[in-house]
């Protein structure tokens, strides 16, 4: 049978116009995903900045000592549940430039048993004091603490200082002093994981200072 030139024509027209209608559909589908692309790259590119300028928080060295003892000497006997149990002089020079106010967190991290640590015991906890104060005085009561400085509770569930008193073995006793770029609420006597909670992304210096004891 022979073709009719009419439809051949027709067909050939067809043909072109599936064919035109799938490059323009193909041409907006590569533009579509060239768009997602594009967003999706900008999108990437934004969130590792933000999170990376949150941890790219500068956290500049300061210096905490005391006259009682030296870095990773041993604390003498008056600062322990051996002796008088009153808390060292600590003195702290080069906190940085916009600081608000410090936190002192004494902890240690050999409780019970050096030899088998399990758990961190916390010995004293102190925040909001205030940015301009230089140090600590030996044996200093609460009353004589820095105007504004408020205490969290350490780990036999009071306010104040607790001396180091291992059941066994030399421990190592962290005095932790952190520069904040804040000063915080209120946290009603917190304890140091509550308190860490709360100076979370606000904390520009730190320093430490570590005693060691060993019962006689």
């Amino acid at each position: 049978m022979r073709t009719s030139p009419h439809f051949i024509a027709r067909a050939r027209i067809s043909t072109l116009l599936g064919l035109g209608v799938i490059c323009l559909l193909a041409a907006g589908a590569v533009s579509a995903i060239a768009v997602i692309a594009a967003i999706t790259a900008e999108a990437a590119e934004a969130a590792p900045l933000s999170q990376k300028e949150k941890k790219e928080k500068p956290i500049m060295s300061m210096t905490i000592t005391s006259s009682s003892f030296a870095h990773q000497g041993l604390i003498p006997a008056r600062h322990t549940c051996q002796g008088h149990d009153t808390s060292p002089e600590l003195l702290w020079t080069e906190v940085p430039k916009g600081t608000k106010s410090l936190v002192l967190i004494m902890d240690d991290p050999d409780a019970p048993d050096p030899a088998a640590p399990e758990r961190t015991w916390v010995h004293w906890v102190l925040y909001n004091i205030p940015s301009t104060a230089t140090g600590l005085a030996e044996a200093i009561p609460a009353a004589e603490l820095p105007s504004g400085t408020q205490e969290g509770l350490n780990d036999w569930e009071r306010t104040g200082y607790g001396g180091p008193c291992p059941p066994i073995g030399s421990h190592r006793y962290f005095h932790k002093l952190y520069a904040l770029d804040t000063v915080l609420p209120d946290l009603k006597q917190p304890t140091k994981a509550k308190l860490e909670k709360a100076m979370e992304g606000h904390v520009i210096g730190y320093s430490e200072l570590i005693g060691l004891y060993k019962k006689h």
